[in-house]
């Protein structure tokens, strides 16, 4: 494992990196507004990702990075994980393809930068579709912009809602609630079978 700091125009990222003996691809995963990296469901998908010869990198916000724990504007964090998208396929991923993905409010950004990022396919854990009771401001316009293959792992008690399956989309229920705690085997064997999937397209 490996960590590295990168420039963003919001001020440094961070990124832990996981590389695989295989390196057919790369996974970059975003955290949660409140949250870091060693949320137990991206642990479980890093896990995934490195069986199946899946390079990982982590990324940690600038914000995360600077101590604070109010997430930065929507426009802020897309920037900064673009640049940070950048840096790590030029300096560590070269002529891989790449696959953005995170959890909650990382999933969000994973979806928003898609296109702009070249990702071949993007992983969403507790895609967060709606604030708690407030099913009318539906961000589901994020998730439907993204034309690759999409796989959402979600708890079937998400306060957040669920968005619905898509011709490009799956979506897997799992025990638990928005933290995906409950059943981190079930996160690892859908993220590990969507991959094999997705790998063969891909490859």
């Amino acid at each position: 494992m490996t960590r590295v700091e990168v420039d963003t125009p919001h001020g440094p990222a961070r990124a832990e990196l996981h590389c695989a003996e295989e390196g057919r691809a790369a996974l970059l995963l975003g955290h949660g507004a409140g949250g870091g990296i060693n949320a137990p469901d991206l642990v479980a998908a890093t896990r995934a990702a490195t069986d199946a010869g899946v390079h990982v990198a982590l990324v940690e916000q600038p914000y995360r990075v600077a101590g604070r724990r109010a997430p930065a504007p929507a426009k802020q964090l897309d920037a900064a994980w673009l640049a940070v998208v950048e840096d790590l396929g030029e300096r560590w991923f070269a002529e891989l393809p790449l696959i953005f993905g995170g959890r909650s409010s990382g999933a969000r950004v994973a979806c928003r930068t898609a296109e702009a990022g070249e990702a071949q396919a993007v992983l969403c854990l507790a895609f967060p579709l709606h604030p708690p009771g407030k099913p009318e401001k539906s961000r589901a316009g994020e998730i439907d912009e993204v034309g690759n293959p999409v796989l959402v792992v979600q708890g079937e008690r998400d306060a957040f809602g669920r968005p619905e399956p898509a011709h490009n989309r799956e979506v897997v229920l799992v025990s638990g609630d928005h933290s995906l705690k409950a059943d981190v085997d079930a996160v690892h064997r859908a993220t590990s079978e969507w991959l094999t999937r997705v790998l063969r397209l891909i490859d």
